[in-house]
């Protein structure tokens, strides 16, 4: 790759992943508008590796104190909100994890279309646009109940989905379940870190069974990149939905869904 291969690329998942806007939709369109070549594994993984090291930085304290309280409820001293949290992010992830494994393959063969693509951005962007117009609750992450859990963990399994968008349909599922916006950008970001680990981990395991060389100053300039952009975006999209929702995200989704099904018709 060259070095404005590896900038687009970094720039586009540090920044899609945690908008409601679908990485997906954005690296699945970046081969198809350039002549790149695919990047291979590695770099794929290096990119998902910085996101990572972006939210568990950005929350450092909150999951110093959830994975304290986790073990702690672990060894029969009780849990409190934060052993409650680490218990419900757990448990969101059970969901996504299945589907994964059971559908990976037909996910990454026969989901891929246009079509698909711009549907699931139009139609589940006007499902977040509903769940933010129609008045939030104001409960905070640290309020979700067993169910609340359960019900947005399975909302993440639609993700699979290209066009979704995994942090869109899980701050829809929050947000009609009666949570702040904020809360459920929050909660959407911790159930995006067992995700990305298992994400990356599937991708570990395919790049230790492929011999293509690996260029490592790409991936060290990748990773940092990836992991600085998306910590930007994480700081300033809290900002942003707390004074102006999410309506702006919803309108993108339309017009890019709406473009994409121009352009390859």
């Amino acid at each position: 790759m060259d070095w404005f291969q590896v900038v687009v690329l970094s720039l586009v998942q540090g920044i899609t992943e945690f908008l409601p806007i679908s990485s997906s939709a954005h690296l699945i369109l970046v081969p198809v508008l350039t002549t790149w070549s695919d990047q291979g594994l590695a770099f794929d993984v290096a990119l998902h590796v910085g996101s990572l090291s972006a939210v568990v930085l950005y929350f450092r304290r909150e999951l110093w104190r959830m994975a304290r309280s986790w073990l702690g409820s672990v060894a029969g001293r009780g849990t409190d909100e934060d052993g409650r949290l680490a218990w419900w992010v757990l448990l969101a992830t059970i969901p996504v994890g299945v589907a994964g494994l059971a559908f990976h393959d037909t996910i990454e063969v026969a989901m891929r279309s246009p079509l698909l693509l711009a549907s699931g951005l139009i139609g589940f962007g006007l499902l977040l646009g509903y769940a933010d117009w129609r008045g939030r609750g104001s409960r905070s992450e640290y309020q979700l109940t067993f169910k609340d859990a359960l019900l947005v963990g399975l909302a993440q399994a639609l993700a699979l989905i290209p066009g979704t968008s995994r942090s869109g349909i899980t701050i829809t599922a929050a947000l009609l379940l009666g949570m702040n916006r904020e809360g459920a950008a929050r909660f959407s970001f911790l159930m995006s870190i067992p995700v990305i680990v298992l994400a990356g981990g599937l991708e570990v395991c395919n790049l230790l069974l492929e011999p293509r060389p690996v260029d490592w100053s790409a991936l060290v300039f990748g990773t940092l990149l990836s992991g600085v952009s998306a910590y930007l975006c994480i700081h300033y999209f809290l900002v942003f939905i707390k004074r102006i929702g999410m309506q702006p995200f919803v309108v993108y989704r339309i017009v890019f869904g709406l473009w994409l099904l121009w352009f390859f018709w």
